[in-house]
């Protein structure tokens, strides 16, 4: 079967980011981190909405009732969908400058986990989990720029990554304090010449991987052998995510002009939301915060 691409949004984001489908409202969420605001869309009934925030954006996880959780640069926080209002949940104390927020994502018993980057890609990121009740942990240290995590279909590896280090690291991983800090390198991303952005398990247990300096999308078996390799709709996506009514539809984020000078894309189609259907593989749904679901065995 022939993939099927087609553009989404009707505007493109300057550093389109962290796309997360919600089975129960059947709605993608994906935020703009440069321009400051989160957006939602609504395939079947074609509703698009968003809101403003105050400050850089970096991911957004589904948080219970009309809530979202997400990471902005100063901290995490939940956004009441309803009044825009936003709750601090996490900020660290004392706030350092020099790192914001990134890549972050809910795991399969209901934390949230979010790692910070140097703003000039220093190695000051760290990896932080918080969970409803306010306990909060840190994973790793030493992170430049925070990206590709997700979480194994039981939810017993962590996958995440140091984009500049061009790998993607596999952690063991479970409830409460389950988690061995050494990882092991699962996917070398050198030889196909980029390093690893935004990240998404299909139900296989295979990682799709944004190749955003290639513009290339990668499937890896969980062994780290490469599956599959697919043009991206544009030079320079960012994560991805499965969605749609049965989950086979995979929606792809881009980014047009990340506003540190990195990455400024050269296509017509820079930083449009894209959807690929035809891929034959469908993903899985995701966790919410603050939610305990017993993971899949």
């Amino acid at each position: 079967m022939a993939l099927q691409v087609s553009r989404i949004s009707t505007t493109a984001a300057q550093l389109g980011e962290s796309p997360v489908w919600d089975v129960t409202r059947q709605r993608l969420y994906w935020v703009d981190g440069v321009s400051r605001r989160i957006h939602a869309y609504e395939p079947e009934r074609g509703i698009a909405r968003h809101w403003d925030v105050p400050s850089t954006v970096g991911s957004v996880g589904l948080g219970q009732g009309d809530t979202l959780v997400a990471g902005l640069a100063d901290g995490i926080y939940r956004l009441d969908l309803g009044s825009g209002e936003l709750t601090p949940l996490f900020r660290p104390d004392p706030c350092d400058p020099r790192v914001r927020f990134n890549d972050g994502k809910v795991d399969r018993w209901g934390r949230f986990l979010c790692g910070t980057m140097g703003v000039h890609a220093e190695p000051l990121g760290q990896l932080s989990r918080i969970d409803a009740g306010g306990a909060h942990a840190v994973l790793a240290h030493g992170i430049r720029i925070s990206n590709a995590l997700c979480f194994s279909p039981d939810g017993r590896t962590m996958y995440f990554a140091d984009s500049l280090d061009r790998a993607i690291r596999a952690y063991s991983y479970g409830s409460g304090d389950a988690f061995d800090p050494e990882p092991r390198v699962v996917i070398d991303t050198g030889p196909y010449q980029s390093g690893p952005d935004g990240a998404t398990v299909d139900c296989d247990g295979c990682l799709w991987v944004a190749l955003v300096q290639v513009g290339k999308i990668a499937r890896f078996t969980p062994q780290g052998r490469l599956d599959r390799l697919i043009d991206a709709p544009t030079d320079l996506p960012s994560s991805v995510a499965f969605g749609g009514p049965d989950l086979s539809t995979l929606y792809v984020t881009s980014i047009k002009d990340s506003g540190s000078g990195r990455a400024v894309s050269r296509h017509p189609d820079g930083g449009f939301l894209f959807a690929i259907d035809g891929l034959g593989v469908t993903g899985l749904p995701e966790a919410q915060f603050g939610l305990h679901p017993v993971p899949p065995s």
